[in-house]
C-alpha cells in the first residue's frame, strides 16, 4: 500500500514496525459543539484507510481521540478552554458538555458507518499519563514555567521547524503583538495551563506544578503512545493541524523518547463550501442534522466524501450532493437486481468476469494512495454496463459477492436494498399487462403510485420492468 506522506512530501510504500499489525492514531473530535461537514470529509477518510489497511493484508490497531479538555479557542494557547466556553454558552457543566457532544459524534461515526476504532481515550481520564509525560520532558530540561502554566521550550528541539517547514525568524517578529509576552519564543507551548486563582474550573486537576488543566497538544502524545508504544506507524488528522498541534505532538513525543514519533503522516485537505473553508467560526458548518433535514441520507453524503480525493482541495455544495444521490442510485439498481435476476442467458459473454473482479479492482485504486475517485470511476463503468444488460439467475451469487466487496471498501451500505412486498411486485404485473394493452393511463397511475412508496421503475425492451428503490430528494435542494 502506498500513501503520500506529509513527513517527506512523497508518496512512498507503507511498511508497519510489526507486521501485520499497523498501528493508526487519528486526532478526534474537540466535544464542544456539533461536528459538521467539513470534519465529517476527515472521519470518513480516515475510516477509508482502515478499510484499505484490511483489504491489504493489514490488522490496523486504530487509536482515536477524545479531546474534552484543553483545547483554548486559539491553537497558540490563548484563550479559553473551548469546552468551558460551551458551557457557559448552553448553562451547562463542561463535562455535560462533552458528555452530550461525545454522544453526538459517535452517533455520527455510525450514521456514515465509519468503522469504530479500537479504543477512544478521553483525555480527561488520562491525565496521569500527561502529567507523567509532562514530568519526563521537565526533567529532560525542555521545560520552563512562566505565571499561567508550563510550557516546552522549543528551542531545544533541534529541527522544530521541519516538519511544517516553518519560518521561525518571521514568528518571532510577531512575538510583540502577543497577549503572552513571558513565552521565550513564540512558538512555544503550554504543556499544563494554571487555574485562575480568582475563578474554580468546571474541570481541573491537582499537579505537581499545582492545580490546572493540561495543554491540548500533550494530550495527543500521551494517549497515542499509551496505546500505541513509542512509535507510530500513521498519524492522521486534518491538513491544519500541521504548523501547530502536530509539529507540537511530534517536538515533545520525541524529545520524551528519542525515537521517531510517527513513521507516515495522512493529512486530510480542507473542505469549502462557496469558495470559503467551513468552519463554526465562519458560520458555514453545516451539520448531518442540516443534511438529513435536506432529504440526503448519510450515505449520499458518505458517496460524496468519496468523490474527491483526500489530498485535494474539496468543495461541498447541496448540487453535488444531488449528483451523489444520482450515482448512489444507480448503486442501489444494482443492489436490487439480486430479487430480480431474469431466466435468460446473460447478454455479454464477459459479465460474470466483471463483476467477479470488481473487489479486486477497487483495492488496486484504493492502495494507490487512498484514490477514490478513480475508485468510483471504475465502479460506474461496471455499473452503466451491467445496467445495460439482463444479468441471468446464475450470476446471483457473483453479483451479491460484488455488492458485500463494494460495501465492506467504501461503506456504502448497499446490501440494506430490501425486496419490495408482494403488494407492489403485483401492480408491477399488472402495470406490465396495462403497458401491453396499451392502456398508458393505468400504466401512469400504478407507476405513480409505486413512485410515492419509493419504488422507481426501468422498463425494459421487452415489455418488462425492473424496480429500484427511489432516493429522495428528487429536486434541487433551496441553498
Amino acid at each position: 500500500m502506498r500513501l503520500y506522506n506529509t513527513l517527506s512530501r512523497q508518496i512512498e510504500e507503507v511498511y508497519p514496525l510489526a507486521p501485520p499489525i499497523v498501528t493508526v492514531y487519528t486526532c478526534g473530535p474537540t466535544v464542544y459543539d456539533y461536528a459538521h461537514v467539513g470534519h465529517w470529509f476527515n472521519y470518513v477518510r480516515m475510516d477509508m484507510l482502515i478499510r484499505t489497511l484490511i483489504a491489504s493484508g493489514l490488522k490496523p490497531k486504530w487509536v482515536m481521540n477524545i479531546t474534552d479538555v484543553g483545547h483554548l479557542v486559539s491553537d497558540n494557547d490563548e484563550g479559553e478552554d473551548k469546552l468551558e466556553k460551551g458551557a457557559r454558552r448552553e448553562g451547562k457543566s463542561a463535562w455535560e458538555i462533552a458528555d452530550f457532544y461525545t454522544k453526538d459524534f459517535i452517533a455520527g461515526m455510525k450514521a456514515l458507518n465509519i468503522l469504530e476504532p479500537d479504543y477512544m481515550p478521553r483525555a480527561t481520564e488520562h491525565i496521569a499519563e500527561q502529567i507523567a509525560l509532562i514530568k519526563r520532558l521537565e526533567g529532560k530540561g525542555y521545560t520552563y514555567q512562566i505565571h499561567d502554566g508550563i510550557y516546552y521550550d522549543t528551542s531545544r528541539f533541534v529541527g522544530y521547524e521541519s516538519f511544517a517547514r516553518l519560518d521561525l525568524d518571521e514568528q518571532q517578529a510577531g512575538a510583540r503583538v502577543t497577549v503572552n509576552p513571558d513565552k521565550y519564543q513564540q512558538s512555544d507551548f503550554a504543556l499544563w495551563k494554571f487555574s485562575r486563582k480568582d475563578k474554580q474550573r468546571d474541570m481541573e486537576w491537582d499537579s505537581p506544578w499545582g492545580m490546572g488543566f493540561p495543554g491540548w497538544h500533550i494530550e495527543c502524545s500521551a494517549m497515542s503512545m499509551h496505546y500505541l508504544g513509542p512509535t507510530l506507524d500513521i498519524h492522521t488528522g486534518g491538513i491544519d493541524h500541521v504548523p501547530v498541534h502536530h509539529t507540537n505532538e511530534i517536538a515533545q513525543s520525541e524529545a520524551a523518547t528519542g525515537k521517531r514519533f510517527a513513521n507516515y503522516w495522512l493529512h486530510s485537505n480542507h473542505v469549502l463550501i462557496n469558495g470559503d473553508k467551513i468552519s463554526k467560526s465562519s458560520g458555514n458548518g453545516i451539520r448531518l442534522q442540516e443534511v438529513a433535514e435536506k432529504g440526503f441520507s448519510p450515505e449520499i453524503l458518505r458517496l460524496h466524501i468519496l468523490e474527491s480525493h483526500y489530498r485535494s482541495q474539496s468543495k461541498f455544495s447541496w448540487q453535488s450532493l444531488l449528483s451523489a444521490a444520482n450515482r448512489l442510485q444507480d448503486l442501489y439498481a444494482i443492489s436490487a437486481l439480486r430479487y430480480q435476476l431474469s431466466n435468460n442467458e446473460v447478454s455479454s459473454g464477459d459479465v460474470l468476469g466483471k463483476l467477479s473482479e470488481v473487489g479486486a479492482q477497487l483495492t488496486a485504486h484504493l492502495v494507490t494512495d487512498l484514490d477514490t475517485p478513480a475508485a468510483l470511476a471504475y465502479l460506474s463503468g461496471v455499473v452503466n454496463q451491467v445496467l445495460s444488460i439482463r444479468l441471468a439467475s446464475a450470476c446471483k451469487p457473483t453479483l451479491i459477492k460484488m455488492i458485500e466487496d463494494i460495501d465492506r471498501l467504501l461503506g456504502l451500505r448497499l446490501m440494506q436494498v430490501r425486496d419490495i412486498t408482494d403488494d407492489q411486485k403485483e401492480k408491477i404485473k399488472a402495470r406490465t399487462e396495462a403497458r401491453a394493452r396499451h392502456d398508458w393511463n393505468t400504466s401512469d397511475k400504478i407507476r405513480d403510485e409505486l413512485q410515492a412508496k419509493g419504488v422507481g421503475l426501468n422498463d425494459e425492451p421487452d415489455g418488462s420492468s425492473l424496480w429500484f428503490p427511489l432516493i429522495r430528494p428528487l429536486q434541487t435542494p433551496d441553498h
